[in-house]
């Protein structure tokens, strides 16, 4: 290490954290840092311009920013929606299942330049030091990673009082709230989240502040769908990636996809995270209905028990394993006939799905209607598939001496 010359690449987000390891890793390594991001979403032409003069002031030789979001909805938010991934039956993965892409691009910039180490801002509270940590390992075993926040215990008035002392930028100020912000969704940690007794206050969600205080009339919408991908919304082609934005802004003025997420973390202790993820949860509800409609019970049972520890994987920072390689291969496969269209309906705090289309519907399929009429069998075959269905019961009663 002593003798290591090459820059060192570092995961860059502009907070305080990175802020800090800009100028702490040269001062202490004696080595230049080049600065990384990795745009997964939430990043726009102003805050990159923001991102690029604040790494160049702290020190920086060079800023990276690498637009990622289209390899976000290929390589990762497809298959959430293929797997309907909900940790904890409410929270859609809105922020941190990015940074298993994040990681292979840092490793990839590290190649490019002939770095030895990577560097990231996280603490030793939070799960993002292990995803990172855990794909950067998978990816190239030999690099050497380095975390000065969590290594050295730095607290935030440490890292305020470095950057003051040594005349460099401080990010701004002034919010109580941690914001996280990506394509999938929004996170936010506060004092409130720190217990679980309380929501946040009003003025803290981003996207739907004001989406009880000024309700919005209902609107009616719809959504397509081509072998699962998101393609359509009302009648409009869309690239999923804008889909995904156009749906954010539509959905978030309703109160869609708001939620306190409380679960478990990948250190094993409970932790607790408001989000908001009005297109993930519009998305997946729409997208859940259509399987409704298209698949078998077996492939829905199937496919359910495999999607929770797909999410588990991806949650953990693991979806660079081979594991993840063949439950995506499963999930591509479901998604054959997941084709179609999902009618819904936006309230205040409501989303409510109205009716699906598609031409391989399960029920169209059939000359059965349910409660009215058997087009498919006869009464007497009812009658006969009822007495078969009874048996394990009837014999268990017998059995019993009843």
């Amino acid at each position: 290490m002593t003798n290591d010359t090459s820059p060192i690449i570092l995961a860059f987000s502009g907070g305080l954290d990175t802020s800090f390891c800009v100028p702490w890793l040269k001062e202490n390594l004696g080595r230049d840092v080049i600065t990384v991001c990795v745009d997964t979403g939430g990043i726009d032409a102003k805050a990159a311009v923001a991102l690029q003069e604040r790494a160049m002031a702290l020190g920086a030789i060079e800023h990276v920013l690498i637009d990622a979001k289209q390899d976000f909805f290929a390589t990762v938010i497809r298959y959430l929606i293929a797997g309907n991934v909900l940790r904890g039956q409410a929270y859609p993965l809105c922020v941190g299942a990015e940074r298993g892409l994040q990681a292979e691009r840092l490793a990839k910039i590290a190649r490019e330049r002939g770095a030895t180490t990577v560097a990231h801002g996280c603490t030793a509270a939070g799960n993002d030091q292990v995803r990172f940590e855990v794909a950067l390992r998978t990816l190239n075993p030999g690099l050497t990673v380095l975390a000065p926040v969590r290594d050295n215990n730095w607290v935030r008035d440490e890292q305020l009082a470095y950057l003051e002392k040594h005349g460099l930028p401080k990010p701004a100020q002034g919010s109580s709230y941690s914001i996280n912000r990506g394509l999938w969704g929004i996170s936010i940690g506060g004092q409130e989240t720190l217990t679980s007794e309380a929501s946040i206050p009003e003025s803290a969600w981003v996207l739907s502040a004001s989406a009880f205080s000024e309700p919005q009339p209902a609107t009616s919408h719809m959504l397509e769908f081509s072998q699962g991908v998101p393609v359509a919304l009302d009648g409009e082609s869309l690239m999923p990636v804008e889909l995904i934005e156009k749906l954010e802004r539509l959905a978030g003025g309703y109160g869609i996809g708001r939620g306190i997420h409380l679960g478990d973390t990948i250190l094993g202790t409970k932790g607790r995270v408001a989000f908001e993820a009005p297109a993930a949860i519009t998305l997946i509800t729409a997208h859940r209905e259509l399987e409704k409609l298209v698949l078998s019970a077996q492939q829905s049972r199937i496919k359910d028990s495999i999607s929770a520890i797909y999410g588990d994987l991806v949650h953990e920072g693991k979806q660079l394993d081979l594991a993840c390689d063949d439950i995506e291969a499963l999930l591509l496969s479901s998604q054959r006939r997941v084709s179609g269209t999902v009618q819904f309906c936006l309230r205040p705090g409501h989303l409510f799905i109205e009716g699906t289309t598609s031409p391989h519907s399960l029920l169209a399929a059939t000359r059965g209607v349910y409660g009215e009429s058997a087009g498919e069998w006869t009464a007497e075959d009812a009658v006969g598939y009822a007495r078969i269905l009874s048996l394990p019961g009837s014999l268990q009663t017998r059995a019993a001496g009843a």
